[in-house]
C-alpha cells in the first residue's frame, strides 16, 4: 500500500476544515483527534467520509463475532480512528459483572485520505493511497474561507442543567467513598477509581461538533476530540478534553504508557498556584497512588512485552494543565515480535489508572458501588496509523453525547487514607470546568 503526501501551502485553523467538511459532506463518521498544541500535543488528526466501518453494541451478547477484541484483530491495514467502551471488559474477564450502555462498545472506522495538523509548525498535510481524493481535498481546503467559516460555527447554545445537583452527587460520593474504604480496610481490594456521573440537556439539536466547539473553546489537552456515530436513527459521539495517554507503540513496537493519578485544582495567585503544585508532589497518599498504578501497568505490560525491557524512565513527574496539576509516570517496554497492539489492548483492558488494584476486584467492586455504566467514558481513543503505529488516549475528561442528552463524568482515586471530604472536593475540580464549557 502506497501512501501518498501532499503538504499545503496555506495554514487553516483544524475546526475551520472539520467544521467545513462537515457542512460539505455530513458529519457521520466525523473523527477528529485535536490536541493543545503543547508537549504531548504537537498533532491533530482529522478524518472524514469513512471508507469502512465497525461497530459493536451489546455486551450481553459475548459471542466471539461481537467481541470487539476480535473485531480489530481481524481489522485490514489503513488508518483507523475509534472508540473502546471501559464495558469491553466483559470480554476479558465474563465472570465479572458489567453494566451495560447505550452507546456502542465499539465504533471504529477507517479513513483515506487524512489530514493531519502540525501545531508547532502550522503544516497541513494530506496523506492517502488515491491521488485523486488528495487532489480534491487540498481544492476543498485551499478555498475555505477562513473568515467566513468562523461565522458559520454556532457558540450560541443553551442547556438545560437542571439535573444537576451537586450536594446530592456530592454527599452520595462521599457515601460511596467510605464503601471502597470499608472494602480497603479488609483486605478486599487495595484501590479503586470511583466515579459518579451527571446530566446536561440541550435545547435544541445541536451538531455534536458545534457543542466541541464550544468546550474546546474553554478546555483543550493533548489527547482530545471528537468522534461522531450518525446514522440509522442513531445520533452518539464521544467528546474529549482528556490529559492522559494510555498506550502507544512505535513502529519499532515500543511502548509507552503515561498514567495520571493525584490531583490538585489551579489557583489564579501565582503562589498559591505554586503551593498547590507542591502540595500535590509532596503528598504521600497522591504518591503512593500513583506508584500502586505504576505497579499494575508494568504487570500488564509483562504479559506481552519482552523480558527485561519494561522501565519507568519518569516517576511522579508535574504536569500543569489549565484547571488542574498532575502527577504523571511514564512507564515503557519493548512489545514481543509474537504480539501485536490489539494483545497489547487486550492485555491492560480497562485501563489500571481508570479501574484500581487488584484490577478485575477492583472493576467487580466498582460495578457494585456506581448507578451508571460508564460506556465511552473511561475506555479510550484509538488510532493505528498506515505503517501501524497506534496510539489511544483514556477517556477522562469527556462527554457522551447521546441525541440531546449529554452525560458528563468525573472521578477519583481512593486509597486507605483518602478523606472523603478532600476526594469530593478534588471531584469538584475535575467536574466544574466539565459543566461550566457548556455555559
Amino acid at each position: 500500500m502506497e501512501i501518498k503526501k501532499k503538504k499545503l501551502s496555506k495554514w487553516i485553523d483544524p475546526e475551520l476544515i472539520a467544521n467545513h467538511f462537515a457542512l460539505k459532506f455530513g458529519d457521520h463518521g466525523l473523527s477528529w483527534l485535536d490536541s493543545d498544541g503543547k508537549n504531548n500535543g504537537q498533532c491533530s488528526i482529522l478524518g472524514i467520509k469513512p471508507k469502512e466501518i465497525i461497530c459493536s453494541r451489546d455486551i450481553n451478547n459475548l459471542d466471539i463475532e461481537n467481541n470487539p477484541f476480535f473485531k480489530l484483530k481481524k481489522i485490514n491495514k489503513g488508518f483507523w480512528i475509534g472508540w473502546l467502551s471501559y464495558e469491553a471488559g466483559a470480554y476479558i474477564e465474563p465472570k465479572n459483572p458489567w453494566k451495560d450502555n447505550e452507546i456502542s462498545t465499539l465504533w471504529i472506522a477507517s479513513y483515506d485520505p487524512i489530514i493531519k495538523f502540525n501545531l508547532i509548525s502550522n503544516e497541513i498535510i494530506l496523506e492517502g493511497t488515491n491521488s485523486t481524493e488528495l487532489i480534491e481535498y487540498e481544492n476543498i481546503i485551499v478555498n475555505i474561507d477562513a473568515k467566513k467559516e468562523k461565522s458559520s460555527i454556532r457558540s450560541n447554545l443553551k442547556f438545560n442543567f437542571s439535573k444537576i445537583d451537586l450536594e446530592e452527587i456530592s454527599n452520595q460520593f462521599q457515601q460511596n467513598i467510605l464503601k471502597v474504604k470499608d472494602l480497603i480496610s479488609i483486605g478486599d481490594i487495595f484501590q479503586a477509581n470511583l466515579t459518579t456521573q451527571c446530566e446536561v440537556e440541550a435545547l435544541e439539536s445541536y451538531s455534536s461538533l458545534s457543542i466541541y466547539s464550544k468546550i474546546r473553546s474553554k478546555l483543550q489537552a493533548p489527547f482530545g476530540g471528537i468522534i461522531i456515530n450518525n446514522s440509522n436513527g442513531i445520533n452518539e459521539a464521544v467528546l474529549s478534553t482528556s490529559p492522559e495517554r494510555f498506550l502507544k507503540i512505535d513502529k519499532e513496537g515500543y511502548i509507552e504508557s503515561r498514567p495520571i493519578k493525584g490531583t490538585r485544582s489551579r489557583h489564579k495567585d501565582i503562589n498559591q498556584d505554586a503551593l498547590n503544585a507542591i502540595d500535590l508532589i509532596t503528598n504521600e497518599k497522591d504518591r503512593a497512588e500513583n506508584i500502586m498504578i505504576v505497579d499494575l501497568l508494568r504487570n500488564d505490560l509483562s504479559k506481552v512485552c519482552e523480558i527485561g525491557t519494561i522501565a519507568v524512565p519518569e516517576i511522579l513527574k508535574l504536569e500543569s494543565f489549565l484547571k488542574v496539576h498532575h502527577l504523571t509516570s511514564v512507564i515503557r517496554g519493548k512489545l514481543k515480535k509474537d504480539k501485536n497492539w490489539v494483545d497489547l489492548l487486550t492485555a491492560c483492558w480497562p485501563g489500571g489508572s481508570i479501574t484500581g488494584a487488584p484490577k478485575l476486584r477492583s472493576c467487580q467492586r466498582l460495578n457494585e458501588i456506581e448507578k451508571y455504566g460508564r460506556g465511552p467514558y473511561c475506555g479510550s481513543f484509538l488510532k493505528i496509523d498506515w505503517n501501524g503505529e497506534f496510539d489511544s488516549n483514556i477517556l477522562i475528561r469527556s462527554f457522551v453525547v447521546n441525541n440531546k442528552k449529554i452525560n458528563i463524568s468525573a472521578g477519583c482515586g481512593i486509597v486507605s487514607d483518602s478523606d472523603p471530604h478532600d476526594e469530593t472536593e478534588e471531584l469538584k475540580w475535575k467536574l466544574l470546568p466539565l459543566i461550566d464549557s457548556l455555559k
